[in-house]
């Protein structure tokens, strides 16, 4: 019955795990880590750990099985201080003492030995730290093995009388296996089963079928890091969660600017769709929309800069000369002489907007048609200067239309650097063939 016992509080923690797994899943700030890769200085890599719990003279697995088949459940109680080398393996020194001891069935004789210290030095591995599947797990299977010495002072009882024998210290190997759950940062519950293989006079019998004698200790206990609080543990680190973690922080703040960076695209976009609509010319009369006071002016119908109809009387018109002063010539001059663009650009610059005006209101006084002849300078491709002469004698004559001007009385054409009036060896020269040219007629 005791042998029974013995055997479900080996096996709790492994039922444990089996009844918690779906935390692993809840738990995943259980594991630690900082910066993939990092150094191990960023790391807590010193923990202490205390531990209690029962010992007996037998074993689950059946090794050295004792001539003490009645078993005597005593107190034992451990401690450790470990040092993790890394996520998944650390040295650990450790201590362990209290009390075993067991009886015949028949209870002609029994034994007690008390361990008032032993140390050894282990090596532990901790299984879920390496993990790829499991790389969140709260729940950390792992085993040590190790050795050291203990001393141990058996009391052997024969009927009535009871011997004790000198104490000793002799070589030992500890074997631990269990689980640790990361209950909180930096701090583990143990739930372990240790086997201990000992001096073969250790239950007080000499000789005997095995060359070592053989106990359990069943214990539970806490494991805290030690250090600076804000760092994390590396026995609670595992790299894979560490490395999946970075990368979700990186790709959250990328998603973020690009998210921001196409809010600002579409506020762009928008704005250009709408600049678009106001320069576009639905009926084709020469006006923009913006500036069509007649929209759906039928195709080949006149109009005005307003973009109306021109209503044509039926009567004898006398055509006069069209008369161009010198003061007319004076306005234009200015105009041109005002006339500037951004770089590379057909975009007219505020700064021309006022000669401009005074060529519109004349165009509207007097019915004077214009022509305008964009000109460039030799740098670049002519197909590009081609373009940007005509482009910038159209912007001229949008300009002026908006202004009133009379859309079908003014003609825009390009010349690229084909007329040039001035070398195009000089930057002086390149300045003046840089031009929109106004011919009043």
């Amino acid at each position: 019955m005791k042998l029974k016992l013995q055997f479900v509080l080996a096996l709790a923690s492994a039922g444990l795990f089996a009844n918690t797994a779906n935390a692993q899943n809840a738990k995943a700030s259980s594991i630690e880590g900082t910066t993939p890769f990092g150094p191990a200085t960023q790391y807590r890599t010193w923990s202490i750990g205390i531990g209690a719990g029962v010992t007996n003279q037998t074993n689950i697995a059946g090794f050295n099985r004792a001539n003490y088949e009645d078993l005597a459940w005593n107190l034992g109680y451990s401690a450790y201080i470990k040092k993790q080398i890394s996520p998944s393996f650390g040295i650990k020194a450790n201590y362990f003492g209290g009390k075993t001891g067991g009886a015949f069935k028949d209870g002609t004789q029994s034994f007690e030995a008390k361990t008032p210290w032993s140390a050894a030095l282990s090596g532990e591995f901790q299984a879920a730290n390496t993990n790829w599947r499991f790389f969140n797990s709260f729940i950390k299977p792992y085993a040590s093995i190790g050795v050291g010495v203990m001393n141990s002072k058996t009391t052997l009882t024969t009927g009535s009388t009871s011997q004790e024998a000198d104490g000793i210290s002799k070589i030992y190997v500890p074997l631990d296996m269990g689980f640790k759950f990361a209950v909180a940062k930096g701090i583990n519950f143990e739930l372990g089963y240790q086997l201990n293989w000992v001096n073969q006079n250790f239950d007080g019998i000499r000789g005997g079928q095995y060359k070592n004698d053989l106990f359990t200790y069943i214990h539970g206990g806490l494991e805290f890091a030690l250090g600076n609080g804000s760092k994390p543990a590396l026995n609670n680190s595992n790299p894979v969660a560490t490395l999946v973690n970075d990368y979700t922080l990186k790709y959250d703040d990328l998603k973020a600017q690009n998210d921001a960076l196409n809010a600002k695209n579409q506020a762009l976009q928008n704005q250009l769709d709408g600049l678009n609509s106001d320069l576009k010319d639905d009926d084709g009369d020469g006006v923009a929309n913006k500036y069509d006071k007649c929209p759906g002016t039928p195709s080949g119908v006149q109009v005005d800069g307003a973009g109306c109809p021109i209503v044509v009387k039926n009567e004898t018109r006398v055509v006069e000369k069209v008369v161009v002063t010198e003061a007319d010539r004076k306005v234009v001059a200015d105009a041109i002489k005002n006339l500037e663009f951004d770089l590379g650009k057909a975009t007219i610059r505020p700064t021309s907007y006022a000669t401009l005006n005074k060529v519109a209101e004349l165009l509207i006084e007097k019915n004077f048609s214009l022509k305008l002849a964009g000109h460039t300078d030799n740098t670049g491709s002519r197909e590009l200067n081609m373009r940007l002469s005509k482009e910038r004698a159209e912007s001229v004559k949008a300009y002026l239309v908006s202004q009133g001007a009379n859309a079908s009385r003014i003609e825009a054409t390009g010349y690229g650097p084909d007329q040039p009036i001035a070398s195009n060896k000089t930057a002086d020269g390149r300045q003046q063939n840089r031009r929109v040219e106004f011919t009043l007629y």
